[in-house]
């Protein structure tokens, strides 16, 4: 029996979404979940006079 237009699964489209929207996102959803860093213990402080 042939199969009719409703039985056939028909593919999943997803939207367009420009690459520099994306780009954008994904740089945004890591500036929000990455933690702040702590300074280099090296480049903290005063310098001591010689």
């Amino acid at each position: 029996m042939p199969a009719t237009e409703r039985d056939e699964k028909q593919p999943r489209v997803m939207p367009a979404v420009p690459m520099r929207e994306l780009l954008a996102s994904c740089a945004a959803a890591t500036a929000i979940s990455t933690p702040p860093r702590l300074p280099d213990p090296g480049t903290t402080g005063h310098r001591r006079a010689a």
